[in-house]
């Protein structure tokens, strides 16, 4: 609500706590625990933006912002909180809103392309780590050499199946590639397509012109991303919130100081944007948050606790609204110290005991005031919002969308030539197999008449015609791949002619060479000289030269010891038996003296 040109927030014991606007653009934090008002009061501060003809995004990450866009209507409660802040007249009010939705489901589809996106943001969006976020580089910055646009996730899996294949061309130019690391991010671009990644990346992208428009009355337009499905992706929500924020710090042109700010950006559910944040990115979220303000941009991070933005990000925050803390650890003791002496001191209450004792709609409210200087807190009372709390039903969201401008322009994607087209007509003029890049479709040729060909004699001329080729291309708006036909020339194709019931010419048959003729064995028997058997000549056989044998000695030759071997030998092989062979070895053990004795 306005009151003489600022934004009435709440009302503390000394009269109404007011934004002023053109301190806006220095950012804001909204903070307290879940259930204390975080709702209520954005939505105050995003009507009176409105009403002073500012543009707003804010994320509706529960579904219960989008009453923005209707009248509230009053009620016994409503009645009792403009009693206690002080409010005489409070007429109920909508804003205009445009409902954005990257599903496409609860707004116009939001887009942008993988090349504006960046290789940097991607690969947070991908969850890569430092090793595959280098390769990611390299493809885009191949990509941008050899001309081939990067426009939605298929171009990326092209690109890098491309650069894969044929990494050692780039080693020396662009660092090594390696095809493990290509298949990870492969892998990573398939679960981004399963949480809808390819709805998402394409065209026609968002023009953030858009977004900076005013209604026929002059009042701002609050653009409202429906995010209760994306919110469930967070590296995709988060990712793509920082997206937005640094293309509007990328495409605005400077604006300094003014009395009004170019746009206000509300994030809500704010530590996503900062979990898992690499040093890298995060540099570039500081540098984006502290310069944005001299684009007449200001950011509003909503969350439920001051420690969930880093320092170096917090530090910039200039308007602080502080609802209730909850202190039930040690640690959320030290939190609770830590926010209250962030605060400029106010004599009239103890600001640590404060933040654990108000009520919901209550908050701690410090703004700059008009020198620059922090304001002294304020404990205060939030004003009720003029436009309905709460969510719409789909009729009246659906009737929002249907008569906008904006779905003219959003709606229906399309998908012009990129990367994935051109290596799809690399691989075809190479003569590679066409697989899922293209694949052929046989074409019906028209028959044309030719019975005045056949009678008059003629030959059959060959007919060229031109048989398409299809080309398998993503579509966002379907989830699935359509053809769109290219036409090829290719080979003749010759017309069969029309069968006529004409009479068939009579073919002269070729003469038949004459056969052989043989000679009629006679009937009675031949006398035939018998012929000499031969015997077949046996091969030559070379003998093999078997070594002598050496004599066998005879009984009377041999030693005592041989004929004992020679006997065990010969009981061993006919099987006399176990006790035969133990007489035996105890004889040849006698012979060299050992055990030849017997204990008596």
């Amino acid at each position: 609500m306005l009151n003489n040109g600022n934004i009435w927030l709440g009302t503390s014991s000394h009269g109404a706590v007011e934004l002023l606007p053109s301190m806006a653009n220095r950012h804001g934090l909204i903070a307290g625990a879940t259930g204390t008002g975080k709702t209520v009061t954005l939505q105050v501060l995003a009507e009176g933006f409105s009403q002073l003809g500012v543009p707003v995004f804010m994320a509706d990450v529960k579904g219960d912002l989008a009453g923005i866009c209707s009248p509230g209507q009053g009620s016994s409660k409503i009645d009792s909180r403009l009693a206690t802040c002080g409010v005489e007249h409070f007429p109920f009010r909508a804003c205009p809103v445009t409902f954005w939705d990257v599903y496409g489901e609860k707004g116009h589809p939001v887009r942008t392309t993988v090349s504006e996106m960046g290789p940097l943001l991607l690969a947070r969006m991908l969850g890569l780590n430092e090793t595959q976020t280098g390769v990611l580089h390299v493809i885009f910055r191949i990509a941008d050499d050899e001309g081939m646009l990067l426009l939605d996730l298929k171009d990326v899996k092209a690109m890098l199946a491309y650069v894969g294949e044929n990494a050692a061309r780039y080693t020396l130019d662009y660092g090594n590639v390696a095809k493990a690391t290509v298949g990870a991010i492969q892998r990573a671009i398939a679960i981004l397509e399963d949480q809808g990644g390819n709805q998402f990346f394409g065209e026609p992208g968002l023009d953030l012109a858009d977004w900076l428009v005013q209604d026929e009355d002059g009042h701002g337009m609050v653009n409202i991303l429906a995010a209760e499905k994306l919110f469930r992706k967070p590296a995709m929500y988060s990712t793509f919130l920082l997206w937005m924020l640094g293309e509007l710090y990328e495409l605005l042109p400077e604006q300094g100081d003014s009395e009004l700010p170019r746009m206000v950006f509300f994030f809500d559910e704010a530590h996503l944007l900062f979990d898992d944040c690499s040093k890298t990115l995060l540099e570039r979220i500081e540098q984006v948050v502290r310069l944005i303000r001299s684009k007449g941009v200001g950011v509003y991070f909503i969350t439920q606790s001051p420690t969930d933005v880093p320092s170096s990000i917090l530090g910039q925050l200039s308007g602080r609204v502080q609802h209730a803390l909850r202190a039930f650890t040690p640690q959320e003791q030290k939190i609770v110290r830590a926010v209250a002496q962030t605060f400029r001191v106010n004599p009239e209450f103890d600001t640590e005991a404060a933040l654990t004792q108000l009520a919901t709609g209550e908050a701690l409210i410090s703004f700059l005031q008009q020198d620059g200087t922090p304001g002294i807190v304020q404990k205060a009372t939030i004003l009720p919002p003029q436009s309905q709390i709460g969510m719409i039903t789909d009729e009246l969201r659906k009737t929002f969308m249907d008569t906008d401008a904006i779905g003219e322009k959003y709606d229906v994607p399309f998908d012009r030539e990129s990367a994935y087209e051109l290596l799809s007509a690399q691989f075809v003029q190479t003569g590679a197999k066409q697989t899922q890049v293209v694949r052929p479709v046989v074409a019906q040729v028209e028959e044309v008449p030719v019975e005045a060909q056949v009678q008059a004699g003629e030959p059959v001329q060959p007919v060229q015609s031109y048989q398409p080729m299809t080309f398998r291309v993503y579509n966002p708006a379907t989830g699935q791949y359509e053809e769109q036909v290219m036409s090829t020339l290719q080979q003749p194709v010759y017309q069969q002619p029309v069968q006529q019931p004409v009479q068939q010419p009579v073919y002269q048959q070729p003469v038949q060479q004459a056969q052989p003729v043989y000679q009629q064995a006679p009937s009675y028997p031949v006398p035939v000289p018998a012929a000499e058997p031969q015997q077949p000549a046996a091969p030559a056989v070379q003998e093999e030269t078997k070594p002598a044998k050496k004599p066998a000695k005879k009984p009377s030759e041999m030693t005592a010891a041989e004929k004992y071997l020679n006997s065990f030998l010969n009981s061993a092989t006919t099987g006399a038996g176990r006790e035969v062979g133990r007489q035996v070895s105890r004889s040849i053990l006698g012979i060299f003296g050992i055990g030849s004795s017997k204990k008596k």
